[in-house]
């Protein structure tokens, strides 16, 4: 069957099986390799694309289920060499380690923020809740977003934090424990 379907801000039309998911559309014949493909059961959400601005697990979704739609990957973030502030927040506020969840991740934050420009720890959790991290135990991802939040596109980047410091959901300056803890004499033993 053919589809047709806009990825990234691009039309496309291709020539598929009827049964083929999204995900697999989107890596093995588009070749967009970003949408990151998980746990095959739609628990771990590493999958989520954006279909016309709504957070979709693409395995789930049969392509010919997209056609006629806008779909938006991780690729789809950056625009003209400029990062997203949601690519940015990551950076800044280190919201990934190994980094398989963290396109999943991106893209449902970039969906909350177009929804809700400021919101607080607990909506970003809701948000993210769809999803699995097994390495940064989710802190650091919803400072990536509280960041992301502070300081969307075309805003300037003076007004990060201070490294000591991280915003507490309220655009209070908070002091960041884990620095303190680096910075004590107390010896952690394994």
């Amino acid at each position: 069957m053919q589809i047709s379907m806009t990825v990234n801000g691009t039309d496309v039309t291709s020539e598929i099986e009827p049964r083929v998911l999204l995900v697999h559309y989107i890596r093995e014949v588009l070749g967009l390799t970003g949408t990151h493909w998980g746990c095959d059961t739609s628990n771990c959400g590493t999958c989520v694309v954006l279909m016309d601005g709504q957070p979709v697990k693409s395995c789930t979704v049969l392509a010919a289920m997209a056609a006629g739609h806008d779909i938006r990957t991780v690729e789809g973030l950056a625009t003209g060499g400029t990062l997203d502030p949601v690519q940015q927040g990551f950076m800044e506020e280190h919201g990934l380690q190994c980094g398989f969840c963290t396109p999943g991740m991106m893209l449902t934050a970039r969906a909350l923020l177009d929804k809700n420009p400021h919101p607080d720890d607990a909506e970003i959790r809701q948000a993210i809740s769809g999803q699995i991290c097994r390495c940064t135990g989710y802190a650091t991802i919803v400072r990536s977003v509280q960041w992301a939040a502070a300081h969307p596109a075309g805003t300037g980047l003076d007004e990060t934090p201070a490294a000591d410091e991280v915003l507490d959901g309220t655009d209070t300056a908070v002091p960041d424990v884990a620095a303190e803890t680096a910075e004590s004499d107390t010896e952690v033993k394994a």
